[in-house]
């Protein structure tokens, strides 16, 4: 093979912007003469690799994007801590099949018992999945619709919102929320009803959501719409945080204990 023809190789891998084969080429090359392998099997080994590293940069650009709090994967959550949590049902959940449907997910619980890293944990699952997924807290999310409201961008920013295949809205009902906000989430809602999914965490009940949207008409029309092809994961158990505390106390007072042993 010329020179002249590897240059041309490597000018329209450029052009097609196939990096991975760019770099790969010239060590495979030398692998293909020497192992005597055929055109067949060098195009499978070339296309294979150069797919999965566009797979690899969409996930992690997926990602970069996403406004995920946290980098934790179902691999880390401790069931074993949290035995409310049929494991079955999130393994599921992780197929991916409430989002194909348009379905939605709500995970309730007190603070500190695993809502947000399993919300997360699954919105990393539809991003290595190739679907468009965003995380956003709820506070800053009806801070960005009546932003957009005042600069007459509410459409616009409502469009780009509804088209998430998976939209996380985190931490529903730790801040309260005035009229104006329960009725722009509403029509977030609204718009995404039976389109694409949504994940929702929150420390309230159900029965506590018309404290939340400050009016039970709007809550009884977000409810019915977020619940109407939803599953509900209600958990119960102990906070994370506070069992880390527990151990990092136990880990010390060990120390100081060790360190002030009476001399023999």
């Amino acid at each position: 093979m010329s020179e002249l023809m590897i240059d041309r190789i490597r000018e329209n891998l450029t052009a097609l912007k196939m990096k991975n084969t760019l770099i790969i080429l010239d060590n495979y090359l030398e692998r293909a003469v020497k192992d005597d392998l055929n055109i067949v099997e060098v195009l499978d080994h070339i296309f294979s690799e150069e797919a999965n590293s566009k797979r690899k940069r969409a996930y992690e650009t997926q990602l970069m994007t996403s406004g995920f709090p946290m980098k934790k994967g179902l691999e880390n959550f401790d069931f074993t801590f949290q035995p409310s949590i049929d494991k079955r049902q999130i393994d599921e959940l992780a197929t991916m099949r409430f989002l194909e449907n348009g379905e939605n997910i709500v995970f309730l619980g007190p603070p500190g018992v695993g809502k947000t890293h399993l919300a997360t944990a699954l919105g990393m699952v539809a991003a290595s999945h190739r679907r468009s997924t965003y995380y956003i807290n709820c506070h800053q999310l009806i801070e960005q619709l009546k932003a957009a409201h005042f600069a007459n961008r509410l459409p616009d920013k409502l469009k780009i919102l509804g088209k998430y295949r998976l939209l996380i809205i985190d931490e529903i009902g730790y801040l309260p929320m005035d009229i104006q906000g329960a009725n722009l989430f509403f029509q977030l809602i609204a718009r995404r009803y039976e389109k694409v999914s949504t994940i929702f965490t929150s420390n309230k009940t159900f029965s506590q959501w018309n404290e939340i949207f400050a009016d039970m008409a709007i809550a009884s029309a977000i409810l019915d719409r977020i619940l109407h092809h939803c599953t509900v994961i209600n958990i119960k158990g102990e906070s994370y945080r506070l069992k880390e505390r527990k151990e990092h106390m136990k880990q010390k007072q060990h120390i100081v204990n060790t360190l002030f042993q009476p001399v023999p």
